[in-house]
């Protein structure tokens, strides 16, 4: 492997990656292309290996047309992406629950080994993390892992040119509502984040801005 060349992939891919709010209507993502972009989320690292996700690409227009009024910072975008996914969090995330019981199966973890496993992680959401008696604040632990799968799948879009966009500006309360009722959500799913997925129809006005790294790296001997 050529660590130089490939170093430099990635970087000319995250100067790549712009928020592209408008796309061209004509240009669709190919099957191939959007299953990559979603095998990379699927293989995302989460906290505890818990992996508490779904992607859903949302097809349907008539959703999409629900959506749209109540999600201001994806107007643009729901009606020109090529793909639109919905990324929802599981809900209930407490180290007793559903989620846990299904995680040490998936270890294949003995009765003994099981219990010691989810005494770990009582006390990490009990002590550490203080999270385990508030259903809010478990459920917040639940999407900052649905972020970490989000940056993987935007960066391995812009790796082969496909443009994306993060979107958080819609109202959580109705879109929660809306996917819950037409049957797209499950009972113990929230909507934590949506992206946009297509080809640009122009270049930004403006260029890309980020702090310099003096700013925003330390190192403390």
């Amino acid at each position: 492997m050529d660590k130089e060349k490939v170093k430099q992939q990635v970087l000319d891919a995250f100067k790549f990656r712009r928020a592209i709010k408008s796309y061209d209507p004509d240009k669709k993502i190919e099957q191939a292309d959007l299953e990559y972009i979603l095998e990379a989320g699927r293989l995302s690292p989460s906290s505890v290996g818990l992996e508490p996700w779904r992607f859903i690409v949302l097809n349907n227009e008539a959703v999409k047309q629900q959506l749209h009024d109540i999600s201001w910072g994806a107007k643009k975008q729901l009606e020109t992406a090529s793909h639109f996914i919905l990324i929802a969090a599981r809900e209930h995330v407490r180290y007793d629950g559903d989620a846990f019981h299904e995680l040490t199966e998936r270890m294949s973890l003995n009765p003994e080994q099981r219990e010691k496993v989810l005494t770990i992680y009582k006390d990490f959401q009990e002590s550490d993390m203080e999270i385990a008696d508030s259903e809010k604040a478990l459920f917040d632990w639940s999407s900052k892992q649905t972020y970490i799968a989000l940056s993987n799948m935007m960066t391995a879009a812009a790796m082969i040119g496909i443009d994306s966009c993060p979107i958080e500006g819609f109202q959580y309360r109705n879109v929660n509502r809306i996917l819950h009722d037409e049957g797209i959500l499950r009972p113990d799913e929230g909507i934590s984040v949506m992206m946009s997925l297509g080809y640009r129809d122009h270049d930004p006005k403006r260029s890309q801005s980020r702090r310099n790294a003096e700013e925003v790296i330390s190192y403390f001997k």
